[in-house]
């Protein structure tokens, strides 16, 4: 059973020295970025992935997923007392239309390569009655790095009141929306397995993963009668050190705190639910610079604002042997770019950016699955900062087919084994606000239309 998002790219009111022992404590943990169906979470429970995913793999979520997963958790059935240990492999090949005009990293070629894309290892389960975590270390062969990936510790806790029944906790993780619980959050947000040697998307907002891995946080959620969702949290930056050690890349240094906002309600329906909700996310990050060896510093001086506010929806409807799933999510940022204007880093102060995501699946006895996808980044133009044509602006959309043939009640050695299988087709339409010659060099957006085969094993 698994819950995931990729972009590798202290707190208020807490301490910031135990801040940094609790992720120091889950780095040592993990042994030297994505929650998915991991079987160590199955031996828990004693039940089949499909139990809490769509399709029997994941990160997607059933209701009793979601509910295990506000459980920080902790929910198990017998006593039997298990290592809450998984591992997951995934090897790919990824053909675009046309080669790239220089190879993406060192080792690899401008086109059809294989790669070993991730090897995980995981510490996921329960740690006592009212705790539990999700704790993930990836190797990539594109970097050859192994290092820490998302990582959430939880303590969860039922309470009632009158007629109202509920569930509260506290989350410690690095990623702002790694502990939610719906698909659209950015952390979790569709494609779950993507290639990561072609090019990418200009530009996100920061909510998308701007900041995972390179923070630490904590949150406060609450969910009411299995319908009303609410999350408050910060977060701070981690030391350059501490990032080094543990292999996650550094952006700047956050100044201050960065607050997270959620809020969501969900419709329980005869055959599925349906969900409304929303994001709040503002951080301010300083510009980072290089000292005489090259290692990554601070760079002093003011910093760059992006205020994230976003809306999402979820339906989910299950009948027989097969279920459908739709999903969709819109953030909206403003900038206040201070470092970036006055370094001679970006064109404009004030910027817009917008991302906008849609998908819906569909799964046939849990088995097979098509997945339908549609994405569009735009906003302000901006040559120094984007170059080229100066603008982000790029849309396009995707088909996947999926082939899961374990994770069932009655699949080969469940629950200790599940593997996916997948083909999956990206298409551009418009990459960096144009649709011809996107580079200088003649080559179109339809030339970075991308074939993706993968095998995702998960023990």
């Amino acid at each position: 059973m698994y819950e995931q998002k990729r972009r590798r790219t202290g707190i208020a009111g807490l301490d910031g020295g135990l801040l940094r022992k609790i992720a120091m404590a889950a780095c040592l943990l993990l042994a030297p970025t994505v929650t998915w169906a991991l079987p160590s979470y199955a031996r828990q429970m004693h039940v089949p992935c499909t139990a809490c995913h769509v399709g029997g793999f994941g990160p997607e979520l059933t209701q009793f997923g979601r509910q295990f997963k506000l459980m920080g958790y902790t929910m198990k059935v017998g006593n039997e007392a298990k290592v809450p240990l998984s591992a997951m492999l995934v090897e790919s090949f990824t053909h675009t239309k046309k080669a790239q005009t220089t190879a993406p990293n060192t080792n690899f070629g401008t086109n059809n390569n294989m790669e070993l894309q991730q090897a995980s290892i995981f510490l996921a389960g329960r740690l006592s009655d009212h705790m539990g975590m999700f704790a993930q270390a990836t190797y990539s062969e594109n970097g050859g790095l192994l290092g820490w990936d998302n990582a959430d510790v939880r303590y969860a806790h039922t309470f009632s009141h009158d007629s109202h029944t509920g569930i509260w906790g506290i989350s410690v993780n690095n990623n702002p929306s790694v502990s939610d619980i719906f698909n659209t959050a950015p952390a979790w947000i569709y494609p779950y397995m993507a290639p990561d040697l072609t090019p990418g998307t200009p530009a996100a907002p920061m909510l998308f993963g701007g900041i995972g891995g390179q923070s630490i946080g904590a949150s406060a959620y609450a969910q009411l009668d299995g319908k009303w969702y609410v999350e408050v949290g910060a977060y701070r930056s981690l030391s350059v050190a501490f990032l080094h050690h543990v292999n996650a890349g550094y952006d700047g240094k956050l100044s201050g705190v960065a607050p997270y906002a959620r809020l969501a309600y969900t419709w329980i329906l005869p055959s599925g639910d349906f969900s409304l909700g929303g994001f709040l996310f503002n951080m301010k990050r300083g510009l980072v610079g290089a000292d005489a060896i090259g290692n990554p510093v601070p760079v002093g001086g003011s910093s760059n604002q992006f205020n994230d506010l976003g809306v999402d929806s979820t339906y989910q409807y299950f009948h027989g042997h097969y279920a459908l799933t739709l999903e969709g999510v819109y953030v909206d940022e403003r900038q206040r770019l201070n470092a970036s204007f006055a370094h001679d880093g970006s064109s404009n102060l004030y910027n817009r950016l917008r991302s906008f995501n849609l998908k819906g699946s569909y799964w046939l006895r849990n088995t097979y699955g098509v997945t339908l996808a549609s994405f569009a980044n735009n906003g302000s133009k901006d040559v120094v900062l984007y170059g080229n044509n100066g603008s982000p602006n790029t849309q396009g959309g995707m088909v996947e087919f999926d082939y899961n043939p374990f994770g069932q009640a009655t699949s080969w050695k469940e629950p200790f084994v599940n593997v996916r299988l997948g083909l999956q087709y990206t298409f551009y339409s418009k990459f960096s606000g144009l649709v011809h010659n996107i580079d200088g060099a003649g080559r179109s957006a339809s030339d970075n239309n991308t074939l993706y085969l993968y095998a995702w094993l998960a023990i």
